[in-house]
């Protein structure tokens, strides 16, 4: 049987650059469905601009394909959307497989709170280049090398500052119940990369506390905004198609 997986890019490349090289890892075992986020669609962040504007937009693009269930796939921002979905509209799906989600939705815990208030603080005010300079670097552990973002942002990037202040206003605003995933009997997938910030490993515990089938890796010499190919590797895609397959191979139980 044909999988049929769902790709949620984060807040910065779209879907078909950010997953380009998982596309070609897989081949043709699986049907892999670039889906941007609703954020960017209209080339600025709407003013109402929700978390469920997102989950919504999964159930359209879903229906459209013809799709009653499939797996989902989340990158950073993306992720945040899978886990959302995951949550809520838990009998769509057959597995999770999510990178670095940007925040586990639901009530925050202390370190959780406290890194997203400082990271608040510190993109206060800026703009441009300085403001995704200083976002980029702020997820990273200290002393990882990343280039400086100089002068005026290209054309394709002008309009993220606005769509990252956006998402984490929307992700801190979504009312979400956390003991629902408890209740979520998909496998799921979390892989994070050893240089991205000591957040990585809180958000790793937190979902590991709450999936009852989870699996964590952690890949070494890789943060958040290595290029895509240097994280979609060949045993990442291994690792997903196996989520994938177990997925599948549990649907018609799932459907009891």
């Amino acid at each position: 049987m044909r999988k049929h997986v769902i790709c949620l890019p984060g807040g910065i490349a779209p879907a078909a650059q950010r997953f380009a090289s998982l596309l070609a890892a897989v081949g043709g075992r699986a049907e892999l469905h670039m889906n941007d986020l609703e954020v960017y669609r209209g080339g600025k962040p709407p003013t109402d601009y929700s978390v469920e504007m997102e989950l919504e937009a999964v159930d359209r693009f879903a229906d459209v394909l013809g799709l009653d269930r499939f797996h989902l796939l989340g990158y950073s921002a993306g992720g945040f959307i899978a886990l959302a979905y995951a949550g809520t509209r838990p009998e769509r799906l057959l597995s999770l497989g999510l990178f670095e989600p940007a925040m586990v939705p639901g009530e925050l815990a202390d370190e959780e709170r406290t890194y997203i208030h400082l990271l608040q603080e510190t993109l206060r005010g800026l703009e441009g280049a300085e403001f995704m300079s200083t976002f980029l670097h702020a997820q990273l552990k200290p002393g990882v090398e990343f280039p400086e973002m100089r002068g005026p942002l290209p054309p394709a990037m002008q309009n993220r500052p606005a769509g990252l202040v956006a998402f984490m206003q929307a992700f801190l605003a979504y009312e979400f119940d956390r003991g629902r995933f408890r209740d979520c009997r998909l496998p799921v997938y979390l892989g994070y990369g050893d240089l991205t910030s000591d957040m990585e490993v809180v958000k790793a515990r937190v979902l590991a506390g709450l999936f009852g089938d989870i699996r964590i890796q952690r890949y070494a010499g890789i943060h958040h905004f290595v290029a895509p190919e240097l994280i979609y590797t060949h045993d990442h895609a291994q690792a997903l198609e196996e989520v994938w397959a177990r997925g599948s191979a549990a649907e018609p139980a799932l459907q009891q």
